[in-house]
């Protein structure tokens, strides 16, 4: 499934995609789209509903976050052997690990706004793992089991904030619509096998990201059960998984976003996003 919510922002409905792309209105069947609804009771009631018979949602509505109420969003940095090439630093022996405050959280097409201060945007196209049961010190042989599906995350990053202003990753990636989610909470099922996936990142129709899954230095799987011997995970929490090569940041010279600026990305299955750069106001 495909679930999604759409509306202006603070006041999403829900919905899910059906197989024809056709946006379908599920407010008579849910009142939202929840940690609460990511069981796998909960989704088998789902997939049973009458999807042609669920109201279809006219013209273009805004998308929002698909998940309302994320409670943390766990990131991984350099987590692509092709990444970490481009900007010079050896493969890491664990994980590195930071979190991105849920205020950085929008929508998949809403603006990226260049915060005051900030002179070196960044975009990085991310997987992203929802986790659907809670973990803690699980097995990696186990750790999928408790995914319940995936999602597109755009990592925006303000490198100046991220690198020349001292302490933590954190600050440079958690500026208000740092975190653009969507447009789609992808169930597991219909993902598959999440190391097989392509991902890429356009500025103003330029390709700048292309790259795999397959590439990936700590698999969805090793970071699910690595994350959850320092955390524990719940329902609801996200773990974006890494870049792969292309950010603005690895170029010489780097090439940092700026106001005007369109940036598209996607993931095979996973959709696309849209996002224009603004100054903050």
């Amino acid at each position: 499934m495909k679930l999604v919510r759409y509306g202006r922002p603070g006041a999403e409905k829900p919905g899910l995609v059906d197989v024809d792309g056709t946006l379908r209105d599920l407010t008579k069947v849910v009142d939202d789209i929840t940690p609460d609804l990511l069981t796998q009771t909960s989704l088998r009631r789902l997939r049973a509903v009458k999807t042609a018979k669920l109201p279809i949602v006219r013209g273009r509505p805004r998308l929002g976050c698909p998940l309302a109420g994320i409670g943390k969003m766990v990131c991984i940095g350099l987590n692509y052997t092709d990444h970490a090439e481009e900007v010079g630093m050896a493969l890491p022996k664990e994980p590195t690990v930071f979190i991105k405050a849920p205020s950085a959280v929008c929508g998949p097409d809403d603006p990226t706004v260049r915060p005051r201060g900030g002179v070196k945007l960044d975009y990085e196209c991310e997987l992203a793992a929802v986790i659907g049961r809670d973990a803690r010190n699980v097995d990696e042989g186990e750790a999928l089991g408790h995914v319940i599906g995936y999602c597109i995350v755009n990592d925006v990053s303000e490198r100046a904030f991220q690198m020349e202003h001292g302490g933590t990753t954190t600050k440079g990636k958690s500026a208000d619509t740092f975190g653009p989610v969507g447009p789609w909470l992808v169930t597991a099922d219909e993902v598959g096998d999440p190391q097989a996936l392509e991902l890429w990142t356009t500025v103003n129709g330029e390709r700048r990201q292309r790259g795999t899954t397959a590439k990936m230095i700590f698999t969805v799987a090793s970071l699910v059960a690595y994350v959850s011997r320092f955390m524990s995970l719940r329902t609801g929490d996200l773990i974006s998984t890494g870049t792969p090569a292309g950010v603005g940041h690895g170029f010489k010279p780097p090439r940092y976003l700026q106001p005007g600026d369109v940036v598209e990305l996607g993931i095979t299955g996973l959709g696309t996003q849209h996002h224009r750069i603004v100054e903050a106001k």
